[in-house]
């Protein structure tokens, strides 16, 4: 079995890059500047242009290999075993009660060591 690997290619990334960059300023100064029209027109014609940057932007090496991280996390997402409503109650009924124990105890070692030392200085 031979089996072929074929690597994709991407052409023109630094170019890509920077029409994406031109793209998004470009699109964020038009918003500012057409502030005439209704804002809902405006809205609409600037995530239009910012979905056009972005499906360039995934054309290239970083976009594609930013691309496959988000799929992996998602993947990584669906393995986790979340805890049942029951254990995450408890868990933080226990994070809870610690910090009401060691604030009380801080302020008993902050009152007791503030009493002392107004008895030692007078």
């Amino acid at each position: 079995m031979n089996a072929k690997v074929e690597a994709k290619t991407f052409r023109f990334g630094v170019l890509k890059w920077i029409v994406v960059v031109a793209l998004a300023i470009s699109a964020a100064f038009a918003f500012n500047y057409y502030d005439q029209y209704p804002l809902l027109y405006r809205v609409l014609a600037l995530l239009a242009v910012y979905a056009v940057a972005l499906a360039l932007a995934l054309t290239t090496a970083q976009g594609n290999a930013f691309w496959n991280l988000l799929r992996e996390a998602q993947n990584e997402v669906r393995r986790v075993v979340w805890p049942t409503r029951q254990e995450a109650t408890q868990t933080t009924l226990i994070v809870v009660v610690f910090v009401l124990l060691m604030a009380v105890i801080l302020w008993a070692l902050d009152s007791g060591l503030g009493w002392a030392a107004s008895k030692i200085i007078g």
